[in-house]
C-alpha cells in the first residue's frame, strides 16, 4: 500500500479517484455485446456463454430438481448460519414497510401515498471467483417483502455448466424459483430486453464487475430501471491510535479479496498506526487462498496520513466510500460527521464482514463515489409510491381560484377551464 503523508485539500479529489477501465473502450465493447443480446437472444446468450464461460448451456433455466437437490450438498452448519442471516435481513427490511398517513393540506383537500411493488425484477448475483450467496439474500429477502410478482436470478455457472449450490439452496431457501445460468453484461441484456429463455424485467438490481456495472448504466438509458451504479466493491478506514492494527488489515482485506480492481484505503492522524497496518496486511495476506487478487487491489490502495481525524471525516465524505469503518476511540462522534457514505461502521467489533453478510442491513450499495446521491438497496427499492388525492366540494371552492390564476398565469386555459367549469356547476346549484 502507498503512504501518502499530509496532502493538500487541493490534491484529495485527485486521491479520491477509482482505478478502472478506459470509460470509452469499456462503453463501446458492452454496447456491442447488449445490442447482439437484443437482437439475438437465446442465440447471442449461447455465443457469449461460450466465449466467456467456457460452456454452452442447453437450458438457461435452473430446474426444480437442481434447486432441491442443492441442499443436500450444503453442510447444516452453513444452512444454520444462511438461515440466521436471513432473519436478520427480514427483521431489519421488513421495518422498512411503513404506511404513511392521508394529509389533509387544507379543508376539503386530501393528499397520499401508497407502496406499490415493482412487478417484475431482475437479481444479478457475481457467481464467477466468489458466488455471492450473500447478495442473493440482500436482494432476494427484500423483493419478496415487497411483494414483486417476477423475480428472476441470474447468476454464471461454471465451466461444467452447473450453479454453484450454494446459490441455489440460497435461491431455494428464499423462494426463488426463477434462476438462470448466465452472468456478466450479457445477463444484464436478457433481462433488460427478454429472449426466449429469459424474461424481460422492468428494475435490475445486483452488483458485479466494471462490465457488468457498465452493461446496467446502459440499459438504464434505454428505460430499465436499475438500483444503482454498484461496481467493484470498496472500504475506507477511519482509524486513530487506539485502533487494534490487526482489526484494521482485515477489513482492508476483506475488501481487497473481492478483486483486483477493488479498492480500500486507510485515513488516520497517527503514522504509527499506519507502519503497525502495513506489517499486518503483508502478515494476514500471506496465507490467504486469494493472496494474488489481495496484492493486485492492495497495489491500487493507500493510507493517508492526515492531521487530524475532523480532517479524515472531511476527506470521507469527499470520497464517499461504499463501507466506512469508523474503528476509533469515540466512533460516535465521527458518526455524526458523515455526509456520504453507503454504510456506516462503528467501533473496533463491528467489522464491515457483519454488514456483507448477516446484521442485517444491505450490503448492496453504491461505490465509485455515488454514495454522494445513492442508498443502498432496501425494501423501498423495490417498491415504487402513487400519489392519490382527493378534492370535495368545499376543497375546489377555497382552491379552486388560485388554480384558475396559476394556470392563466401560464397562459394554460384549458387547464383553467377544467377548474371553471367545476366552480360554475357548484355556483348554478
Amino acid at each position: 500500500m502507498k503512504t501518502i503523508l499530509y496532502p493538500a485539500r487541493e490534491n484529495w479529489e485527485e486521491l479520491c479517484e477509482r482505478p478502472g477501465i478506459k470509460k470509452a473502450y469499456l462503453e463501446s465493447a458492452i454496447r456491442d455485446i447488449l445490442y447482439r443480446v437484443s437482437k439475438e437472444k437465446d442465440e447471442a446468450l449461447r455465443y457469449y456463454c461460450e466465449k466467456f464461460d467456457g460452456y454452452v448451456p442447453g437450458s438457461f433455466k435452473v430446474t426444480e430438481k437442481e434447486l432441491t437437490e442443492a441442499e443436500k450438498k450444503i453442510p447444516v452448519e452453513l444452512r444454520d448460519a444462511i438461515k440466521t442471516a436471513a432473519d436478520n435481513i427480514r427483521k431489519f427490511h421488513s421495518s422498512q414497510l411503513a404506511e404513511e398517513p392521508v394529509i389533509e393540506t387544507m379543508k376539503g383537500v386530501r393528499c397520499w401515498r401508497k407502496s406499490k411493488p415493482v412487478e417484475k425484477v431482475g437479481l444479478y448475483i457475481p457467481g464467477g471467483s466468489a458466488p455471492l450467496f450473500s447478495t442473493l439474500l440482500m436482494l432476494g429477502i427484500p423483493a419478496k417483502i415487497a411483494g414483486c410478482k417476477t423475480i428472476s436470478v441470474c447468476t454464471p455457472a461454471g465451466r461444467d455448466g452447473n450453479v454453484n449450490p450454494i446459490i441455489l439452496y440460497t435461491a431455494n431457501y428464499i423462494g426463488l424459483k426463477d434462476v438462470y445460468r448466465i452472468g456478466g453484461p450479457q445477463a444484464i441484456g436478457a433481462m433488460a430486453y427478454g429472449t426466449e429463455s429469459i424474461p424481460r424485467v422492468y428494475k435490475i438490481f445486483g452488483p458485479g464487475n466494471q462490465y457488468v456495472t457498465m452493461a446496467k448504466q446502459l440499459v438504464q438509458q434505454e428505460g430499465i430501471a436499475i438500483d444503482m451504479p454498484a461496481g467493484p466493491s470498496e472500504v475506507l478506514v477511519v482509524a486513530d491510535k487506539n485502533a487494534n492494527a490487526s482489526f484494521v488489515a482485515s477489513d482492508l482485506i476483506s475488501q481487497a479479496e473481492h478483486g483486483p480492481d477493488s479498492q480500500v484505503l486507510l485515513l488516520t492522524d497517527n503514522k504509527s498506526i499506519a507502519e503497525r497496518v502495513i506489517k499486518e496486511v503483508e502478515k494476514q495476506t500471506a496465507v490467504l487462498p486469494r493472496k494474488e487478487l489481495v496484492e493486485k487491489s492492495i497495489s491500487n490502495s493507500s493510507i493517508i496520513i492526515l492531521r487530524s481525524l475532523d480532517e479524515c471525516m472531511d476527506f470521507s465524505n469527499m470520497y464517499a466510500p461504499e463501507h466506512l469503518v469508523l474503528n476509533t476511540a469515540k466512533p460516535e462522534t465521527e458518526a455524526r460527521k458523515v455526509v456520504n457514505a453507503g454504510s456506516v461502521f462503528l467501533g473496533p467489533f463491528s467489522c464491515e464482514s457483519m454488514g456483507d453478510y448477516a446484521s442485517g442491513t444491505n450490503h448492496t450499495l453504491p461505490t465509485n463515489s455515488f454514495a454522494r446521491n445513492y442508498s443502498g438497496v432496501s425494501t423501498e427499492s423495490f417498491m415504487k409510491k402513487i400519489t392519490f388525492q382527493e378534492v370535495s366540494e368545499e376543497g375546489i371552492r377555497l382552491l379552486g381560484p388560485a388554480v384558475e390564476l396559476m394556470a392563466e398565469a401560464e397562459m394554460l386555459l384549458g387547464h383553467r377551464n377544467a377548474v371553471s367549469l367545476r366552480l360554475k356547476k357548484l355556483s348554478d346549484d
